[in-house]
C-alpha cells in the first residue's frame, strides 16, 4: 500500500502530524483557501414556498 500524497502539493508524503497535509506550510495555504472562500459548502437557498408564504424550512405555527 502506498502512502497518500499531501492534499495541497500532491507531492510528499503526508506526515501524520498534519495529516491530510505534509506540512504546517500546506495545512495554512489550504486553511487560507477556505478563509478567502475559494472553498463552499453548497447549500439550499431558503425561498418562500408558494403555498404557505412562508419560508422553507421553518417551524410554522398552526
Amino acid at each position: 500500500m502506498t502512502a497518500p500524497a499531501c492534499a495541497v502539493c500532491a507531492k510528499k508524503p503526508v506526515a501524520a502530524q498534519y495529516r491530510p497535509f505534509c506540512s504546517k506550510r500546506c495545512a495554512d495555504i489550504d486553511l487560507g483557501r477556505w478563509l478567502s472562500d475559494r472553498y463552499a459548502i453548497p447549500a439550499v437557498d431558503n425561498e418562500e414556498t408558494e403555498d404557505t408564504g412562508r419560508f422553507a424550512g421553518t417551524p410554522g405555527q398552526d
